[in-house]
């Protein structure tokens, strides 16, 4: 660890990154079991965003902010105030991960699926589905370019240790640094990104609707719950 931070440089990051999270595709209303009647819905809505702190200046109309405040802590702001350990935090600190493209987004985070959920719980069998959305954000920022330290540094991209990688991450966010780019672990020819503040991140929105299903031998990614979009064996 003494020599990895020489040499480092920085990529000049503006551009749209995709963050794919389980989430349901037909979500149902929070307060539809107060009321019937759908203006109710808006008004309690409107009382719940009142009484929260404003996290971000919008241009949109009063009457859409509640579904972009749903966007954007969906999108961008959960990570970082639900700290989990993940390759580059070891738990004391957030982080945003996002990819280069859908198709990358689909093999990391359904490696996660499987790997870190279906098989740690015991139900990794044939039949089991994930509902996900795709979004895409956009990232401003220079962030630190591990993707040729990758190659000499194999500790990287290891498959689970992920030990090398949160020394990393906690050196990188004790000294502010907004996040780094690296090499896909589960898709060889994609990149991930690492964002330690939320600062960098903004205009998230919807972009794509998958079902993972868990056959006897792969994950398939099925678009609009309907499309084989991409199938990935395991």
């Amino acid at each position: 660890m003494d020599y990895f931070f020489d040499g480092l440089t920085l990529i000049d990051v503006h551009k749209d990154l995709t963050r794919n999270i389980a989430s349901l595709i037909t979500s149902e209303n929070l307060f539809n079991d107060l009321s019937d009647a759908p203006q109710d819905w808006e008004t309690a809505m409107q009382v719940e965003l009142d009484g929260k702190p404003k996290d971000f200046d919008s241009a949109s109309p009063i009457i859409h902010r509640p579904f972009e405040d749903a966007l954007w802590d969906n999108a961008i702001t959960y990570p970082f105030d639900h700290w989990m350990k993940s390759r580059f935090s070891d738990g004391s600190h957030g982080v945003w991960y996002g990819a280069d493209s859908v198709q990358t987004s689909i093999y990391e985070s359904a490696h996660h699926w499987y790997s870190g959920l279906l098989k740690n719980s015991g139900f990794d069998v044939p039949g089991m589905m994930s509902e996900r959305k795709v979004y895409l954000v956009r990232c401003d920022a220079a962030l630190i370019n591990l993707k040729e330290k990758a190659l000499a540094f194999p500790q990287i991209t290891s498959p689970n240790d992920y030990t090398y990688c949160q020394a990393i991450g906690a050196r990188l966010h004790h000294e502010g640094h907004p996040g780094l780019v690296s090499r896909s672990v589960r898709n060889l020819s994609g990149e991930t990104y690492a964002v330690l503040r939320a600062q960098v991140l903004s205009a998230p929105r919807i972009c794509a609707y998958f079902t993972y299903e868990l056959t006897k031998d792969a994950i398939v990614a099925l678009e609009d719950g309907k499309k084989e979009f991409l199938i990935i064996k395991r």
